[in-house]
C-alpha cells in the first residue's frame, strides 16, 4: 500500500511565508516589480505550492482549501484596490469559518477533530475503539471528544480575534500601493509568532487532555495508543 507523502514543514514555510514576504517587502517598489506585479508574483508562490501539493498528494482537506481562498482574497483586495478595511475582515473571517466548521462537524463522520487528531496515522484507532466498546466506555469517549472538538474550535476563534486586531494595527495603507504590500508582508511574518503560537498552545492542551481521557477510559499506556512509531518503522 502506497503511503501519502507528508508535506514538508520547511517547504510550507518557505513558499507560504518567507518568499512571498521578501518579494512584497523588497521587490514591490516602483523601480522594481511595482505594487501590482509584486503582489501577483508574491502570491504566485503560495498558490503554486497549494496546486502542486493538491495535484501530487491529492490533499483535499477543508483547512487547506480555505487557506487557498484566503490567498486569492488577499490578491483580489490588492489588485482591485478594494477598501483596506476588508483585509482585516478577511483575516478574521477565515479562521472564524474554520471554527464554525469544527463545531458543525462535531459528532459527524466528517469531524474536523477526527481528521486532525484522532486518525490511524496518529493513534491506534481500531485498538482504542475495541477497548472502549469492550469496557462500555464508548458514550463517555464520544462525550469527551465532543468537548475536545469545542475546545479545538476555540483556538480558531482566538486566531480570528488576533488576526483582526493585528491586521487593523499593521495594514492601514490604501490597497494596491507599495505600502500596502509591505504591510501585508509584515502581517504575514508576524502572524506566525503572534497568532500561530497561542493557537498551537491551545491545540497542545487539547491533545494532552484527549490522551489523558484515552488512558483513563481504555487503560492503555501512551506508547500503546499511538501509531506514529510503529508506522514510521515500516518502510
Amino acid at each position: 500500500m502506497t503511503q501519502q507523502k507528508k508535506e514538508s514543514p520547511l517547504s510550507n514555510l518557505l513558499f507560504n511565508i518567507i518568499v512571498p514576504a521578501l518579494i512584497l517587502m523588497k521587490f514591490s517598489s516602483e523601480d522594481r516589480l511595482g505594487p501590482t506585479y509584486g503582489l501577483i508574483v508574491a502570491l504566485a508562490f503560495p498558490v503554486g505550492y497549494f496546486l502542486y501539493d493538491y495535484i501530487k498528494n491529492k490533499n483535499k482537506n477543508f483547512i487547506s482549501i480555505l487557506g487557498f481562498v484566503s490567498i486569492l482574497l488577499t490578491g483580489g483586495i490588492g489588485l482591485l484596490e478594494l477598501p483596506t478595511s476588508l483585509y482585516a475582515v478577511k483575516e478574521a473571517l477565515i479562521p472564524f469559518l474554520i471554527g464554525i466548521a469544527v463545531i458543525i462537524s462535531n459528532g459527524t463522520k466528517f469531524s474536523v477533530f477526527d481528521k486532525l487528531l484522532y486518525r490511524p496515522e496518529v493513534f491506534e484507532v481500531e485498538k482504542i475503539d475495541g477497548l472502549l466498546k469492550h469496557q462500555n466506555n464508548e458514550e463517555e469517549f464520544h462525550r469527551r471528544t465532543r468537548f475536545a472538538n469545542f475546545f479545538l474550535a476555540s483556538s480558531f476563534f482566538v486566531s480570528a480575534i488576533l488576526n483582526y486586531i493585528l491586521a487593523t494595527i499593521i495594514v492601514k495603507s490604501p490597497s494596491g500601493s507599495v505600502e500596502f504590500n509591505d504591510e501585508v508582508a509584515r502581517m504575514t511574518m508576524l502572524s506566525y509568532p503572534v497568532i500561530v503560537v497561542p493557537s498551537m498552545i491551545i491545540l497542545g492542551l487539547v491533545f494532552f487532555f484527549f490522551i489523558r481521557d484515552i488512558k483513563r477510559l481504555t487503560g492503555l499506556k501512551f506508547e500503546e495508543m499511538v501509531a506514529i512509531q510503529e508506522k514510521s518503522s515500516k518502510k
